[in-house]
């Protein structure tokens, strides 16, 4: 494999790390607090669903990110009122929403466009575009240096590079912050924190809707940057492989960025068999590359990575004490 194909493989595993990256720092902020989300699937279909289609009748990306964020809050706060409030099984109410959004989004675009639940092909402002970066032309003649910048570093959508941000910033809330502090001891010790004069549900509140805050840009970045338009299911079970880079990473930033970009590398490896069997040497049937993903994300679950242990407290509702 020479150098000009890694660096496509390399820009590859970005893009699809992008979704990944996203929805498994939104699973982050929830199960950090205690409340465990099977429910990040049915976000990002809802957002892409939402955003393909506000970005389609208002020709700017911009309020397709919006709509998309607003609907993946709805079922956020859906989860959280189930979850908090009512004090409802936790995983019943996300694998419940995952159901649903994948119902009533192909039921929506079919209603308004008649294209078997897909969105019209998105074109222009409607769409997130490439960015290229300061010197990236300039640079580019340089060996090994300046391919790497311009075709891998440069060239991707604002919502790649906004999604790295979210990892650093993630970092600094949870452990640089009184809230992140916070946020971790609620998801350990609720009583504690209770009896510190914390509000245990307010904290939850703000950790599911900051979910569906993440959920919603990953859903808006493949139906307005990987994708042109809405797809039917086209998540493809992207919620859950966050979820199982989540447990691989032990719920903490820097890991889960390094798991994210893990799978979508091996999401990268599906695109390209030819590479692979250049290295192998064999023909690898496509569908066996296509499962690459799921199969690590079974390996990840069956705890062959190690044994990852979540918050003490998620899963559980909590009861103030009298």
């Amino acid at each position: 494999m020479d150098y000009a194909t890694l660096l496509q493989l390399l820009d590859s595993t970005l893009r699809l790390g992008v979704p990944l990256i996203f929805a498994c720092i939104a699973g982050l902020y929830s199960e950090r607090s205690g409340i465990f989300d099977i429910g990040l699937e049915g976000k990002m279909l809802v957002a892409a669903m939402c955003s393909g289609t506000f970005a389609f009748y208002s020709g700017s990306a911009w309020i397709g990110l919006m709509a998309g964020v607003a609907g993946s809050l709805v079922f956020a706060l859906i989860h959280g009122v189930t979850s908090i409030t009512f004090r409802g099984n936790q995983l019943i109410s996300g694998v419940a929403l995952n159901f649903v959004a994948s119902g009533i989004t192909v039921l929506t675009a079919q209603s308004l466009f008649g294209q078997g639940g897909r969105t019209p092909p998105l074109t222009g402002a409607a769409r997130f575009n490439e960015i290229t970066l300061p010197f990236a032309e300039a640079l580019r003649p340089f060996p090994v240096i300046g391919p790497l910048y311009a075709e891998v570093i440069s060239g991707h959508s604002i919502l790649v590079y906004a999604a790295f941000a979210v990892v650093a910033l993630t970092w600094w809330v949870l452990f640089r912050t009184r809230y992140g502090l916070r946020l971790r001891a609620v998801g350990e010790n609720p009583a504690a924190v209770d009896t510190a004069g914390v509000s245990v549900k307010g904290l939850r509140f703000s950790a599911v809707l900051i979910t569906g805050v993440l959920c919603g840009f990953a859903g808006a970045y493949m139906a307005t940057a990987l994708q042109a338009g809405f797809g039917k299911e086209m998540t493809a079970g992207r919620g859950y492989i966050a979820l199982a880079a989540l447990i691989f990473a032990k719920w903490r930033p820097w890991p889960a960025l390094w798991a994210c970009l893990l799978f979508g590398f091996f999401q990268a490896l599906a695109l390209r068999p030819d590479i692979v069997e250049a290295v192998v040497r064999v023909k690898v049937p496509v569908p066996a590359l296509d499962a690459l993903p799921y199969v690590l994300t079974v390996l990840v679950l069956a705890g062959f990575v190690g044994k990852a242990i979540p918050p003490r407290a998620g899963g559980e509702p909590y009861v103030k004490e009298r």
